[in-house]
């Protein structure tokens, strides 16, 4: 079972999942009861398909039993239970799911690779780009910013305009503080 790590912070409990099996494999580790053939079966990619179903055997296994995940209109996932919040994030050959028994939480996992350079004039505010070029430095970026979208779960939120970063120093584990500009409240975040 590669669940990779588990954590709690702040009352929120975090896991990540190295998807190592196949899709009959993790699908196995379930039970027939939920409707995962129906929902499986609108998904083109087997890689979704691998997202999917590693969501769910995560979630079983933090949990100690199968959750079933529902998506609002917006896209964003809740448990039909309503017994936690819940994000969730996916990237290759991993998936990882923040819960949270009273406040809402987001979670953004990133594969590393250069691909952020590219892209990062796209979502980070010059101000922001100033403090480093590292790819991990934009990936904590980027990955901050995923968090922060996720939490507000806002309709026309630019990434670049909308969403802060308040310059930090790369560490192995650390916390950077982010704000958002699309709300009248201008909400603070500790991510």
């Amino acid at each position: 079972m590669p669940l990779l790590k588990k954590w709690i912070e702040n009352g929120a409990l975090f896991a990540i999942w190295r998807v190592e099996e196949t899709a009959e494999e993790l699908r196995k580790m379930l039970v027939a009861s939920l409707p995962y053939d129906e929902e499986l079966s609108q998904l083109k990619s087997e890689a979704r398909q691998l997202e999917y179903l590693a969501v769910r055997v995560l979630l079983r296994a933090v949990c100690g039993e199968e959750k079933h995940i529902s998506h609002y209109s917006s896209g964003k996932p809740f448990l039909t239970d309503g017994s936690f919040h819940i994000t969730i994030s996916h990237t290759r050959g991993y998936v990882a799911v923040g819960l949270h028994a009273t406040y809402e939480v987001g979670v953004d996992i990133e594969y590393i690779s250069n691909r952020v350079r590219k892209v990062a004039g796209r979502f980070m505010y010059p101000d922001e780009l100033r403090h480093s070029s590292d790819t991990a430095y934009l990936l904590v970026q980027w990955s901050a910013k995923e968090t922060m979208y996720k939490l507000l779960d806002e309709q026309g939120v630019d990434f670049l305009e909308h969403l802060r970063i308040v310059p930090f120093q790369l560490q192995t584990d650390g916390r950077c503080e982010g704000h958002e500009l699309r709300t009248s409240s201008q909400i603070h975040f500790d991510i």
